[in-house]
């Protein structure tokens, strides 16, 4: 089997959400320069990382969007419609429970917990069930295996439940710092750090 590198990888789920928008839009067939507009990856580096996957598509034809939407889900695992929960709906988790929408990527928020939930609740941009964070327990939606962390504090404590509870992934976007217990996973998003590292980067062009 070829092996296949991490920057391929982290390209695979745009190609899914681009294929799978195209099939919701009923397109049948699709063009590597076609997608190359459509995801802004060039189309040599399309068809480079397609033609490891096996032969896909044919010259002047184009590639078959439903068999391709089929080999990436095959490719991200069969569950890669994931329902995601959201714990903290400050601002931070309100601006994304608004970016709920990921037009056919990697699953959907299906839930939230928080300390308020009678006023998470009421909130208009608010689109899924909030609950309290007590009900962790009860209400966590069968098969949740990632979680999204926007709480300020308390951290350590909800990520040992969560661990409990079979979640296996975290979205971390506090600034806490907490130990993951063994089996898990995290990925840290840290806006600040990431500018920091942008004004270094464009600073050492000069």
């Amino acid at each position: 089997m070829v092996a296949i590198s991490k920057a391929t990888l982290k390209r695979y789920p745009v190609y899914l959400k681009a294929l799978r928008k195209l099939s919701s839009e009923g397109r049948k067939r699709v063009l590597s320069s076609e997608l190359a507009e459509y995801v802004d990856i060039r189309s040599t580096t399309i068809r480079r990382d397609f033609s490891l996957l096996g032969q896909l598509g044919k010259q002047g034809y184009g590639y078959d969007v439903d068999e391709l939407i089929e080999v990436f889900a095959k490719e991200l695992g069969e569950d890669y419609d994931e329902k995601l929960i959201l714990i903290g709906v400050g601002r931070l988790g309100t601006a994304i429970l608004n970016y709920n929408n990921w037009n056919h990527v990697a699953g959907e928020i299906v839930c939230a917990f928080d300390l308020k939930p009678e006023v998470r609740n009421n909130e208009p941009k608010v689109t899924v069930p909030v609950y309290h964070i007590s009900q962790l327990k009860e209400k966590i939606p069968q098969g949740c295996e990632i979680a999204i962390l926007c709480i300020p504090s308390g951290a350590q404590e909800i990520v040992n439940e969560l661990h409990e509870l079979g979640i296996k992934g975290i979205v971390n976007f506090t600034r806490e710092h907490f130990v993951l217990p063994e089996g898990m996973i995290k990925k840290d998003v840290d806006v600040i750090a990431t500018i920091q590292e942008l004004v270094f980067e464009v600073n050492s062009m000069h």
